[in-house]
């Protein structure tokens, strides 16, 4: 079962992971930033890092929580690259649905990786080809919308 649709901070089984009522492998933990090792791991060392605040989305946060956010994930994943001899690693966020996100808690995945792993880069995850002749048009319709 995916854990989308619950919406209340109470019901959230990330909030539940954070406050300590769901046990977890805690691998990092300041005043703003939980991490805590993925039960379904794509590689060994596989970490998530969430805010303790609690966000469904991305693009919900304010600045200064994001920031916290990546500054720990910047830490986690140079300890995870070192503690596994990693050579490198996939940072990712799921955000929403339609993007695999299963628990609506903000996380980023730390997934460390080794030379023939079998795994592929971020654009794996979707391709769609769209045309590039028309890249300035796309980029304009960005900047519109910032």
């Amino acid at each position: 079962k995916l854990y989308w649709d619950m919406v209340m901070t109470e019901n959230c089984l990330f909030c539940r992971i954070i406050e300590g009522k769901v046990p977890s492998e805690k691998v990092y933990e300041d005043t703003a930033v939980f991490a805590f090792l993925d039960v379904f791991p794509a590689s060994e060392g596989h970490t998530l890092v969430a805010p303790k605040k609690h966000f469904s989305r991305f693009t919900d946060m304010d600045a200064e929580s994001v920031a916290s956010l990546f500054e720990a994930t910047r830490k986690i994943t140079a300890a995870i690259e070192e503690a596994f001899s990693a050579e490198g690693s996939n940072i990712g966020i799921n955000d929403g649905k339609v993007a695999g996100q299963e628990v609506p808690h903000v996380h980023v995945h730390v997934i460390p990786r080794r030379k023939g792993d079998g795994g592929r880069g971020i654009k794996s995850i979707v391709w769609t080809e769209p045309d590039t002749a028309n890249l300035k048009e796309v980029a304009e319709k960005i900047r519109r919308a910032l």
